[in-house]
């Protein structure tokens, strides 16, 4: 797994730091096209100007959200890879995690995952953050899944890649599913039937 990245708040000031918060959750409301930087202006309380100085146009703000996402998941990925030897457990805890966020509402999906359902439609250098999200995420599910299978902690029924795009598919598509249910559980329910499918035996 890649060494985790610096820290996105060695970059930003803090209110730039502020300016992607409140981004992150106007992107969760709404999507990319739901919202614009007079809306940013209003949430931060600062002059539309100020956003500009920050991050010049709309694309450089979400690429930069997306970015600071990233970096994060590196993060909680590595953290898991330490708090649990065994590969199934961290697939579960990985659950777990957006189960809590997604019943907190914070945030209630992966932006990431949101992001991508507008892809046609997103700037290209928003695009490839997002694209590079679902790359380095499926690299370390490949990871997690070889090393269960070696292990004989996981059963996998197809390749290592192939099992890794359909978790990744069954994860997201409960996300969703639980957004539009407006029933938060349901995530839960849909992602455990994900991992319960890998327990051996």
């Amino acid at each position: 797994m890649a060494a985790t990245p610096e820290a996105p708040q060695a970059r930003y000031s803090e209110k730039a730091q502020e300016i992607i918060q409140r981004t992150v959750e106007l992107l969760a409301a709404g999507g990319y096209h739901s919202f614009s930087f007079a809306d940013i202006a209003e949430r931060v309380q600062v002059r539309k100007a100020s956003i500009h100085h920050h991050f010049p146009t709309k694309p450089e703000l979400v690429r930069a959200v997306v970015a600071r996402h990233r970096e994060a998941t590196l993060r909680g990925l590595a953290a898991l890879d330490q708090a649990h030897a065994d590969p199934l457990g961290r697939l579960v805890a990985y659950c777990r995690y957006w189960a809590g966020c997604i019943r907190q509402a914070s945030p209630p999906i992966c932006i990431s995952a949101l992001l991508a359902a507008e892809l046609p439609a997103i700037p290209d250098e928003v695009a490839a953050e997002v694209q590079a999200h679902f790359e380095q995420l499926e690299a370390w599910l490949v990871a997690t899944l070889k090393a269960g299978a070696a292990s004989g902690s996981l059963r996998l029924s197809g390749s290592a890649a192939s099992e890794a795009a359909l978790f990744m598919a069954t994860v997201h598509g409960a996300m969703l599913s639980a957004r539009a249910s407006g029933n938060p559980a349901l995530f839960w329910k849909i992602a455990k039937l994900a991992t319960d499918r890998l327990k051996p035996g």
